[in-house]
């Protein structure tokens, strides 16, 4: 996988939009709905080798996937309760790393006020409130 793959995952998610507040090699993926504030769900050198990414991850899923995965640790800098380091180098297949980017995503607009997660087509997560 590379950066260009990489990057058109995370922008494939509703709302998602790139931004760069730690500078310009490190891309920062969030959802935006409504006015409320963005919400980061990835984070990720594009350019770097090896190419990596960090992704939210439910805690109990995240240890079970770095148990099972030497790919996937607790994410540098990051809270490694609640969030993953991915190593996209090959050993891990894409479809599986788009799967964590969309739970990431998930996790993300889950936190979200009902009226912004329907905005972005979540109306399941609104009925599940309700």
């Amino acid at each position: 996988m590379d950066g260009s793959t990489l990057r058109g995952m995370c922008l494939d998610q509703p709302g998602a939009f790139e931004d760069f507040p730690f500078g310009p090699e490190a891309s920062v993926f969030k959802v935006r709905a409504g006015s409320g504030p963005a919400k980061m769900f990835a984070l990720s050198d594009l350019g770097a080798d090896p190419l990596s990414i960090s992704l939210k991850c439910e805690p109990a899923l995240a240890e079970q996937l770095r148990a099972a995965h030497p790919e996937i640790t607790g994410a540098y800098h990051m809270n490694k309760t609640h969030w993953n380091g991915v190593r996209c180098n090959g050993e891990l297949p894409d479809d599986m790393i788009r799967d964590m980017i969309e739970d990431s995503y998930d996790l993300v607009v889950a936190g979200l006020p009902r009226r912004d997660r329907e905005s972005l087509g979540w109306t399941r997560l609104a009925r599940e409130e309700a």
